[in-house]
């Protein structure tokens, strides 16, 4: 850790590490204090939160992460101030449920993140030089895997990344892990190597059975996502990008149909297409 001339806000017989500057307010504590109160009460008070579990509400922190994740797209900052808002209760609300069973308390969950952070940045709240981004990576990947896994094994590389994950970002995360401890390709140039390789078997399997062909058409996405990787792109959000730019113009589809009395269902692809190449000029 740091010593006590280096560590910002340091006093002798035990500082905080961080610089006092960035300690949270009065006002903002007890905005904090009121809104875990809140959340405690309505447990108590409200016989619809009362009877909720961690397992009966755990799509809506999925859904409340995704609506965040939308306002972004959006370059909504109100939005985002909101969302951000229901993820924090999700937060809250999980944590007052395990205080109630005695599982842990929300501090906890506090101390915890908050000792991670510091362990995990040795280059800020530690000793540790780094020459850039990539050996904080490393650095990240290397404590990770020194400290205890579960059932008292040490953690393994890919420990972490949930299988619950939308795909595509589960297989940059996954990239990521093993690139972290050096199982990787050299450079963009030799992913796309990989790519044109798969995108051959995949042109093979298609002589093949249905599983063929689904297992191949996989291992082509995989590769392009390596590809994209380390062409400093992020499939999932390049993904959802396109997904929303299709939508917005299937929409100006539907539109400039209705406002002639038409609609998709009673239109010829040609017509559709017409219309598609007017909305791409947009």
């Amino acid at each position: 850790m740091l010593s006590e001339e280096k560590r910002p806000g340091g006093t002798a017989g035990g500082g905080k590490v961080y610089d006092p500057k960035y300690l949270e307010g009065v006002a903002g504590m007890e905005l904090w204090a009121d809104f875990v109160a809140v959340v405690r009460q309505l447990r108590r008070d409200c016989p619809w939160d009362r009877e909720q579990t961690h397992d009966s509400v755990k799509h809506l922190l999925i859904e409340e992460t995704f609506e965040a994740v939308d306002a972004i797209d959006r370059g909504d900052i109100e939005d985002l101030r909101g969302e951000l808002g229901d993820v924090l209760l999700h937060v809250v609300f999980h944590s007052a449920m395990a205080e109630e069973s005695g599982s842990f308390v929300l501090g906890d969950v506090i101390r915890d993140i908050t000792s991670k952070l510091v362990r995990r940045h040795p280059h800020v709240f530690g000793e540790v030089a780094v020459g850039g981004v990539g050996e904080v990576l490393e650095n990240w990947e290397a404590i990770k895997l020194s400290e205890a896994g579960s059932a008292g094994r040490p953690k393994r590389v890919l420990d972490g990344v949930p299988g619950a994950l939308p795909s595509l970002l589960r297989a940059q995360r996954i990239q990521e892990k093993v690139a972290g401890v050096g199982f990787d390709f050299p450079d963009a140039s030799a992913a796309w190597t990989k790519v044109e390789e798969e995108l051959e078997e995949f042109r093979d399997a298609e002589r093949g059975t249905p599983a063929d062909r689904e297992a191949e058409f996989g291992d082509l996405l995989f590769s392009l996502v390596n590809y994209a990787r380390l062409s400093g792109l992020t499939p999932e959000n390049a993904l959802r990008a396109t997904c929303n730019k299709f939508a917005g113009r299937f929409a100006y589809v539907e539109d400039r149909l209705e406002s002639i009395g038409s609609s998709p269902a009673k239109s010829t692809l040609e017509e559709m297409d017409a219309i598609w190449d007017e909305a791409r000029g947009k």
